[in-house]
């Protein structure tokens, strides 16, 4: 595998995470730009957490302990944030986003604004396992009683109510459930590139991730996988065009395009690419044949 293809591969691995950490609270209607803080705890944690200067644990102990320790900080805030809706809920996971980015380029355990090296090394296809893996989780997430709920939340939240879900529990665990695989993801991060700099978990991070999911559409759990795939792959394709075809122009406005497209998708199919009766249309077409053809004649 050249290394161009192997550099987009583990993109595409950490954004299909980080995408999923996002979709997990956006099904029930949670917008969170604080993608970029949960990814930092997660990388920094797991990244002195398996240092000589931190335990020394294993990559495995020490990426599982990142998880959980990111999930004890999603889950404290949780109650305070759930307790704000819309534009406001976005400021408030934009601003614990900024808290955590202050706090760790401030720490000089932690190697403050210079950064800090992490030991073990997790190759790609440790990435390539840790992204199918929480694509799985998460269709299985939605497929149980509280990915119903969170989907019922998303649709009417008062009708949710009135039959009985529990609508705080619901959001609060999908909202946890989403930092830990972003934490998840910072791990992977840490280990891929053995180096990490708060620097590099901007807001601009967190806008891109959660594009993924909105351009994707939060309805299924193929939207994250869909918008990551699109994100990533698209502006190479263009890139790779204007290289055939010779065409400089081409290569340094690619972005300009990209973001036209983006721009045009959210106005005219603002509930994403991948909807609810989408994928049930494709179920039937793909499915209702075969039990049609495997049914006996009468």
């Amino acid at each position: 595998m050249s290394g161009y293809l192997e550099s987009q591969l583990i993109i595409l691995c950490l954004s299909i995470i980080y995408a999923y950490g996002i979709f997990l609270p956006a099904a029930s209607g949670q917008l969170n730009l604080g993608a970029a803080g949960f990814i930092t705890l997660g990388a920094y944690a797991s990244g002195w957490i398996n240092s000589a200067d931190g335990l020394e644990l294993p990559m495995l102990v020490s990426v599982l302990l990142a998880i959980l320790f990111t999930g004890a900080i999603s889950f404290a805030i949780a109650f305070p944030i759930l307790r704000t809706r819309g534009v406001y809920m976005v400021l408030a996971t934009f601003a614990f986003a900024e808290v955590v980015s202050g706090l760790t380029i401030n720490m000089e355990f932690l190697g403050a604004a210079a950064g800090m090296p992490v030991d073990a090394h997790a190759p790609l296809v440790v990435l390539v396992i840790a992204a199918i893996g929480v694509i799985l989780f998460s269709f299985y997430f939605m497929s149980t009683r509280l990915g119903l709920a969170l989907r019922s939340i998303h649709d009417d939240e008062s009708v949710s109510v009135l039959f009985g879900v529990n609508v705080r529990f619901a959001k609060v665990a999908a909202f946890t459930a989403g930092g830990m695989v972003m934490g998840l993801g910072g791990a992977m991060y840490g280990h891929h590139y053995n180096y990490i700099e708060a620097q590099a978990f901007n807001v601009l991070l967190s806008i891109y991730i959660l594009l993924y999911v909105l351009l994707g559409g939060t309805q299924t759990a193929w939207g994250p996988l869909v918008g990551a795939i699109f994100f990533t792959v698209v502006p190479e394709l263009i890139r790779n065009l204007a290289i055939e075809i010779g065409s400089t122009w081409l290569a340094d406005s690619r972005f300009i395009f990209f973001g036209g497209f983006i721009i045009l998708m959210m106005v005219v199919r603002p509930e994403g690419v991948v909807t609810r009766t989408m994928q049930d249309k494709i179920s039937s077409t793909l499915f209702g044949k075969q039990r049609k053809s495997a049914a006996p004649e009468e």
